[in-house]
């Protein structure tokens, strides 16, 4: 699992490495009904864009583009990330992620890798995943010249959506890859950036939520409470499907039907609380300086 190249994307901020600096300042607070804010919040859809909703929730937005020919980019979006954790779930958005790439339903352990790889795909290049404060979202890039490849593609997304297994051997072997991805993220870096967050994100809930989480929790946090972020958050009305490449949009419409339609809507959803990041009066800064930096940043 160390080769494979799903990274963490944190967004939202500026990694500064040196004598980095860093301000905010107050921004003026429009109401949500001014012209302005209703232009932002009401983008015109693509017309060649084909979109809908699941009875259970679930969106999915399909379009056709024939360049490059018989090929596909599929997308499974979850509305969740680092910032709906747990306080016991710090880091575990992202340990299930992870999880996803070792087993579920209908692809036990290391099949669902073995099958990717004898379709020619990559983990990097064609299959990868990231997580974030606000979302998860896994990739794959598919032939689309093979039906039963198109298919198996919609069933692994499926899969990712409400069928990872979580078996205990599976956790702890993924236990060491997280931790070791988390050591070799704590360069100067990061170093500088715990010092400049309490800036970027002041009095937010972000800045105490980077997805890589706690070392400790990482190390110890059972099967059960993995497992409770996914049933929370990894259910169809948290869920977008996107697919865009050379094929029938029909086709892809009923597939994404067939496979996600029959994921039951959960009974009773957590809300999916926003975490603003409020204005201030003053202007705010922070110098942060570290001997391994490499070099120097301002940034305003």
């Amino acid at each position: 699992m160390g080769i494979f190249l799903r990274g963490i994307i944190v967004t939202g901020f500026v990694l500064f490495a040196g004598c980095a600096g860093v301000s905010t300042t107050a921004t003026k607070n429009y109401s949500p009904d001014t012209e302005t804010n209703a232009s932002l919040n009401h983008l015109p859809l693509d017309s060649n864009i084909t979109t809908g909703t699941l009875p259970n929730g679930l969106r999915y937005y399909i379009r056709k583009n024939s360049e490059p020919q018989n090929r596909a980019e599929l997308r499974l979006g979850i509305n969740a990330g680092s910032i709906l954790e747990d306080d016991d779930q710090r880091g575990l958005a992202h340990f299930v992620e992870h999880l996803a790439f070792n087993g579920t339903e209908n692809f036990p352990k290391q099949t669902l890798v073995d099958y990717l790889e004898s379709v020619g795909m990559r983990f990097g290049p064609d299959l990868n995943a990231y997580t974030s404060f606000d979302e998860t979202v896994y990739m794959l890039q598919i032939p689309t010249d093979s039906t039963a490849i198109v298919d198996t593609a919609f069933r692994i997304l499926s899969d990712w959506a409400h069928n990872i297994s979580f078996l205990p051997e599976e956790v702890e072997k993924e236990r060491g890859v997280i931790v070791e991805e988390w050591r070799l993220g704590r360069g100067a870096n990061a170093r500088m950036l715990d010092k400049q967050f309490p800036i970027l994100f002041h009095n937010s809930k972000y800045a105490e939520r980077l997805p890589i989480g706690k070392k400790e929790i990482i190390e110890t946090a059972d099967v059960e409470t993995i497992r409770r972020f996914y049933r929370d958050w990894y259910r169809p009305d948290m869920m977008a499907v996107v697919a865009v490449g050379d094929f029938d949009v029909t086709q892809i419409e009923a597939l994404i039907r067939e496979h996600f339609a029959p994921i039951p809507a959960s009974e009773n959803p957590r809300k999916r609380q926003e975490f603003p990041v409020p204005d201030h009066a003053k202007t705010l800064f922070s110098t942060a300086t570290d001997p391994e930096a490499t070099y120097t940043s301002i940034s305003v």
